[in-house]
Parts: structure tokens; C-alpha cells; sequence
């Protein structure tokens, strides 16, 4: 991973009393200051080697020299003929940054995942976004003109208490839950189902993630299978909403047998682990991974360099589908115009599909922007994985879903031809089949009773039975 370079201490302290000897003091108070928090390692960086120039086929070079956040600076003094600096920090978890902000911490805007913005829509802490933000006219609306139809599909169908994601958040990276395998010891049908977790057959040779909320939706699809894997319950026409209602179910009877799947699972892997699974595969150490998409692309392509082959797989009888997405906050924002305008347009900077595709090659992971007019991100898609042309065992793969949904023919006109090994790795992991999509489930903001259900059955898990000291 790319570090950022440390500044000399001298150089801090030199720079720190420049303001006392300009006199220049009144200039400070014409920049808008941003404060911006999101997830480690979750936005390009700059300072890209020569050789990572992105040339795509139709002449557009892209290619990260300043970090985004710089460049975003320099654009919004070229566009709006003001000042913004963006204080930009990190955090670790969601739990982490919520608290953060209990305890009196003030961001503008920061970048959650899908339960945790629901979470924050519902204690009214969300500031919406502007009409003029979401006006598909306007062409420096990137956001708005370039989100892909599925996720605004996905963000139109999420209801909070009466209120929409669509009017609260911004999406920004998403993807889906699934297993890293190795196929030299796991076969592509062992993998194909969540309880590869229990397979006695890999005992302490597979990890589990070290997250309530991945590793209750590996267990309530586990529980779930037989009535979720008929072909009554596939061909009913409510199927997306039956199973989205069944793997989201947190009653004491469900929670109840989740905690005896885990027991077991927990009793079968090698480890939970909140990062080190990739390496693990890529060692050899473990043969196969609960993990996120984003990150299985990053151990497959770290295995490549290795000469490992490893694979993908979003199980059957479902899989998550999650997101991170852009929230102002009403504390930040307040009634600060020219705030909530700067907050909008970094945005829209990181939705214009230049910027888009260096995010995705820096951290991996698979943005919410399909380009709407622009061809660009779909264009990247086959620079990174269309098979050379003299290629003979190739297959067409299409994602006509993720850029038009409403086209008859988007499937043909959004085809890349690969490599028939792709099929489970690489873009199987960054762009799901339609298949995959339509068995993925967002999970729900659960209310307290049911969250305090949850960690004391993951409390019985990770740690102890609590109820044993009742007894």
C-alpha cells in the first residue's frame, strides 16, 4: 500500500508562523473548510508509477499524479472561483466513526456503509441533498448523470421511517460477500454454498470474517437453505423481497439457531479475522475465505503475482449485497450554504469518470458510477479484462444490468469478452452476473431490541455463553 510522505518537523513548525508574519490573516476566512472522514486507504492517493498509466482504446489517458483530494481542491477554485480545503480523515469501522461523532466529533461529510447510514438517517442526523444535486440536466451533476440504474434501482427501494436512501445518501463503492477459494483443494460446487464453512473436509483450513453482521448472513443463508433453495420459492414472482425479509429475520428462534451454526463454524476454521485473511490465502495457510468483494479481487490479484490461481464464489442461496456511500451531516453541515455546496461537489468530483476508474485502480474496489453518457468506466472494464485477441478459450460476459437497465439490448451492447478462467475470479468479483444480483440481499438497520439480540449471541460466540452464568 501506498503511505503518504512525512513531513519534516521542521518544515511544520516553519509553516505553521507563516500566517503571523503575511499579515495576509483575512484571506483565511474566505476558504470553505470540508471535513471529510472515510474508510482507510479509500480514495486514489496519487503518486502512481509511470507504468501505471491507464490507456484506454479510445486515446483517454488517466493517471494518478496528486492525490484526489488535492486535485479536487484546485477543481472547485477553477469552477466556482472559491477557496474549499478539505480536512480529510479516516476510520477503521463504522461503529468506530459513529462513535467518534457521539462523543462530539464534527464532520461535514463522511462515507458509512448501507446500515449505518440507515442507522444515522433514522436518529436524524443526515442532512439531505439539495434538488439542484440530484438535477440530471446539469451536466456538472456527474453523481446524478453517472450513477449506475441498479444502485440507483437499489437506493430508490431503501426506505427509512418514509425516507429514501436516494435523497440522503451517495453512493460510492459496493460489491458483494462471498468466498476466496483455492480450486487445487476446493471444488467450484463445494464452494458454491455458505456451508463450506462447516465442511469437516477443510477443518482449520478456511477463516471466517471477525464481523457480526458477515458472519450472521454466512449463518441465516446456512439456516435458511432449504426453504430459500426450492424451485417454488426461486420462480415466485416475489422472490427478491421474500428473501431479502428471510435473511434479514433477527426473532429469537432465528438468532437462536445462527449461534449454533457459528458454534459449529467457529469450531471448524482456522480463524475469524478481520484482515489477515488475504494473506492466508495467498500463503497457502488457508484454502478458502469469507470476504468482501473488493478485497477478493486485491488477494486474487496478489495470489497472480505469485503464480496462484485463486477464485471467487458468491454463493447460491444468496449473498450480500453492500455498499459505502456519501452522507452529509446536519451538525457539520448546518446552515452553512457555500459548506453544503462544497460537500456536493466533492461528490460529484469523485463521480466523473476519470476519477471514478482511479479510485477503482488504486483500492480495488467497484464504484456506484457507471458513466451515464460517458463510455469511460465501461471502456476500463475492458481494459482490465478482455481477452487478447488471439485468445481461443473465451467466453462473453455481460453486465448490461450495472450500466442500462431499461435498454433491451444493454446485455449485447455491454459485453466483454474474457478469458473463460475470469468466469469466477477477478470480474466475477468487481461485476456480479445478473444471476448473482438478483439473490443479493442488502441487510436491514436493525432496531435495538434485535441488535442487542445479535451481539449477545456473537458475545456467546466469539467469547462465552453469558446465559451459562445464570444458570
Amino acid at each position: 500500500m501506498r503511505k503518504n510522505k512525512i513531513i519534516p518537523l521542521i518544515m511544520s513548525l516553519v509553516l505553521g508562523v507563516l500566517p503571523l508574519l503575511s499579515g495576509c490573516g483575512d484571506e483565511e476566512s474566505d476558504v470553505i473548510t470540508l471535513r471529510v472522514s472515510s474508510w482507510e486507504e479509500y480514495i486514489d492517493e496519487g503518486d502512481w508509477d509511470e507504468d501505471e498509466l491507464i490507456d484506454l482504446d479510445d486515446g483517454t489517458e488517466i493517471f494518478g499524479e496528486n492525490s484526489l483530494v488535492e486535485d479536487f481542491e484546485e477543481w472547485f477554485y477553477e469552477t466556482y472561483g472559491k477557496k474549499v480545503k478539505v480536512e480529510y480523515s479516516t476510520f477503521g469501522t463504522n461503529e468506530e466513526l459513529y462513535n467518534q461523532i457521539t462523543i462530539g466529533d464534527v464532520y461535514d461529510l463522511v462515507c458509512p456503509s448501507e446500515y449505518m447510514i440507515m442507522k444515522m438517517m433514522r436518529e436524524d442526523m443526515v442532512e439531505p441533498y439539495s434538488e439542484s444535486f440530484k438535477d440530471t440536466t446539469d451536466e456538472g451533476n456527474y453523481y446524478s448523470r453517472g450513477v449506475s440504474p441498479y444502485i440507483r434501482q437499489v437506493f430508490d427501494k431503501l426506505n427509512i421511517e418514509g425516507m429514501t436512501l436516494t435523497d440522503y445518501a451517495a453512493g460510492y463503492m459496493w460489491g458483494t460477500l462471498g468466498l476466496v477459494y483455492n480450486p487445487e483443494f476446493v471444488s467450484e460446487e463445494e464452494a458454491a454454498h455458505w456451508s463450506l464453512l462447516q465442511n469437516r473436509k477443510f477443518n482449520r483450513q478456511l477463516t471466517i470474517k471477525d464481523s457480526v453482521r458477515d458472519a450472521f448472513f454466512a449463518a441465516i443463508a446456512i439456516n435458511y437453505f432449504d426453504d430459500i433453495t426450492t424451485p417454488e420459492y426461486l420462480a415466485d414472482p416475489d422472490y427478491s423481497d421474500n428473501l431479502s425479509k428471510k435473511l434479514n429475520l433477527t426473532d429469537v428462534e432465528t438468532v437462536d439457531s445462527v449461534e449454533a451454526i457459528l458454534t459449529d463454524i467457529k469450531n471448524n476454521v482456522y480463524a475469524f479475522e478481520t484482515d489477515a485473511g488475504k494473506a492466508d490465502m495467498v500463503t497457502g495457510k488457508v484454502v478458502a475465505n469469507e470476504q468482501w468483494s473488493g478485497d477478493a479481487v486485491y488477494t486474487m490479484d496478489q495470489a497472480d503475482e505469485d503464480g496462484l490461481e485463486l477464485c471467487y464464489s458468491a454463493p447460491e442461496e444468496g449473498t450480500n449485497l453492500w455498499f459505502d456511500g456519501w452522507i452529509m451531516l446536519k451538525k457539520g453541515i448546518g446552515d452553512d450554504a457555500d459548506k453544503k455546496m462544497a460537500a456536493e461537489a466533492f461528490v460529484n468530483f469523485l463521480s466523473r469518470p476519470e476519477n471514478a476508474i482511479r479510485n477503482m485502480y488504486y483500492i480495488g474496489y467497484t464504484s456506484s458510477i457507471s458513466g451515464g453518457d460517458s463510455d469511460l468506466i465501461f471502456e476500463y472494464m475492458n481494459w482490465n479484462y478482455a481477452a487478447e485477441d488471439d485468445e481461443e478459450d473465451t467466453v462473453d460476459y455481460s453486465v448490461g444490468y450495472f450500466f442500462d437497465m431499461d435498454d433491451p439490448n444493454a446485455d449485447e451492447n455491454y459485453t466483454v469478452t474474457i478469458p473463460a478462467s475470469q468466469t469466477r475470479r477477478q470480474i466475477f468479483a468487481q461485476y456480479p452476473t445478473k444471476d448473482v444480483v438478483d439473490r443479493s440481499v442488502v441487510m436491514a438497520c436493525f432496531d435495538d431490541e434485535s441488535n442487542i439480540r445479535i451481539n449477545r449471541m456473537w458475545t456467546n460466540v466469539r467469547c462465552f455463553d453469558l446465559g451459562s452464568i445464570f444458570e
